[in-house]
């Protein structure tokens, strides 16, 4: 299986923050979780079981270990990302650093511009 297969989100990587299980609280909102465990691996995802939202995710091998979105915090998390994992599995369509330009009349959006086809004489 695929990196964006098994992902809950469909995007090309996605950043957690981690935290050990012992620090990590639920202070509201627990009735309203929703948990999917993947048979093959162990591995728990946490989702709002209104409206799909990941909210956290257990690996079997960590154990100790929470991984939280960083999407959903609002705030700095005085962490830095430092690992990538499963780097085996990167798409073919992930974005590797080429160089990007702003799109005319799109703003915000950069693109790849395609390569110039040599001429044939």
């Amino acid at each position: 299986m695929g990196a964006a297969s098994r992902s809950a989100h469909g995007a090309a990587y996605a950043t957690f923050v981690g935290s050990w299980k012992s620090r990590f609280r639920i202070l509201k909102g627990e009735a309203a979780i929703t948990r999917f465990k993947e048979e093959a691996t162990g591995a728990v995802r946490n989702f709002c079981a209104r409206c799909g939202s990941p909210l956290f995710y257990e690996r079997a091998r960590a154990p100790k270990m929470v991984n939280i979105p960083r999407a959903l915090f609002a705030e700095r998390t005085g962490r830095e990302p430092r690992y990538h994992l499963a780097i085996d599995q990167l798409q073919d369509w992930t974005w590797a650093g080429e160089a990007l330009v702003p799109l005319k009349g799109f703003p915000g959006v950069v693109w790849r511009r395609p390569r110039r086809r040599k001429r044939l004489s």
